[in-house]
């Protein structure tokens, strides 16, 4: 996996010449500010919508699945509608493409649901050594017994699918967590608890460049209080946070080397991916990492992670966007072989 040297990869002008992007989210056609419910997500499709109106090739844009349901007048596929109001929602786009025999940007289907199911990707992990919190996953219609989550002083409960910290809570004894993992289950999710981990979150983004997986910078979540828990209103901007804690370039060596030999074994699971964010947990106070989760297809906007992390390496964000769908066209329309006509 490449950690350096890094430079944006450029749309062929055969593809931009002979291609037809359809970009589809859930805020695709915005043109306000924060929305009421999904804040700053409605921003960063905007944003993103509006750097592939510049990439010069014909682009349709859609912002509900039903644009899939039969063909549409594009060769490929943008698919950023992960969240879409109803359970594993997230491989729906990429299963539509599939029927239709479209190429798209991401993972296939089950490599999809493989990160998305956080109980699954924590498996992966355990069984290359790399060290995750201990769990318990309790699917929606089989019997819960909150007695087999693992003992902790304090506990985290959050859907087992879901992305930004969406239906999280804490609990501090067993009743209180068998009525969070109750509250999660009326939302229609299987539920995962874990102990919390007191510490910040280091976030590890990966690219593709020159058809191989490429770590940007990472960054860290640097938390004022170690114990606080993120909710997903302070991660959609819908709440003040500024005070809670701030996102910030991660320049540890020691605990750095050993990030990079986890996501490069986690990295071999997922590939071809195209663009994921690999999210760990550090407690500075021990020096104990643990693997929290894998999100692939996960945001991209400006001011997150990802565009941040961008910038360190040199990247616009316009860089970034272009890269990513370049990158995902020649590896399926061109293949691999394809450098020196690039």
């Amino acid at each position: 996996m490449r950690t350096t040297d890094l430079a944006p990869t450029r749309l062929p002008d055969r593809l931009r010449d002979t291609q037809r992007l359809l970009f589809i989210a859930k805020h695709a056609k915005w043109t306000g500010g924060l929305h009421p419910d999904d804040g700053n997500h409605a921003l960063y499709h905007c944003e993103t919508r509006e750097i592939l109106e510049a990439l010069g090739m014909p682009l349709v844009v859609a912002d509900n699945y039903a644009e899939l349901f039969t063909r549409p007048a594009a060769d490929f596929v943008f698919p950023l509608l992960n969240r879409g109001g109803f359970y594993n929602s997230e491989m729906l786009l990429p299963l539509l493409c599939n029927r239709l025999g479209l190429p798209y940007i991401g993972a296939s289907p089950i490599v999809r649901g493989l990160s998305d199911d956080k109980h699954l990707t924590k498996l992966e992990a355990a069984a290359r050594g790399i060290p995750t919190a201990p769990w318990s996953v309790f699917r929606r219609g089989a019997p819960v017994d909150a007695s087999r989550c693992p003992p902790a002083r304090r506990w985290v409960i959050k859907p087992n699918n879901s992305s930004a910290s969406w239906g999280i809570r804490d609990a501090h004894d067993r009743v209180e967590l068998a009525q969070a993992i109750a509250e999660i289950h009326a939302l229609d999710h299987d539920a995962i608890v874990e102990p919390f981990i007191d510490g910040s979150d280091v976030e590890v983004p990966v690219i593709t460049v020159d058809g191989e997986p490429a770590m940007l910078p990472m960054m860290i979540f640097e938390q004022t209080d170690p114990s606080h828990l993120r909710t997903y209103q302070e991660k959609r901007d819908l709440v003040d946070r500024s005070q809670k804690y701030s996102l910030k370039l991660f320049d540890d060596p020691a605990i750095g080397a050993r990030l990079v030999d986890y996501t490069r074994a986690m990295a071999e699971v997922f590939r071809p991916f195209d663009y994921g964010r690999f999210e760990f947990r550090v407690d500075f106070a021990t020096g104990e990492i643990r693997l929290l989760e894998v999100n692939l297809n996960c945001n991209l906007w400006s001011e997150k992670v990802f565009g941040r992390a961008a910038v360190a390496a040199g990247f616009t964000q316009a860089d970034l966007i272009e890269t990513i769908v370049a990158e995902s066209m020649i590896r399926q329309l061109v293949g691999f072989a394809r450098r020196d006509a690039a």
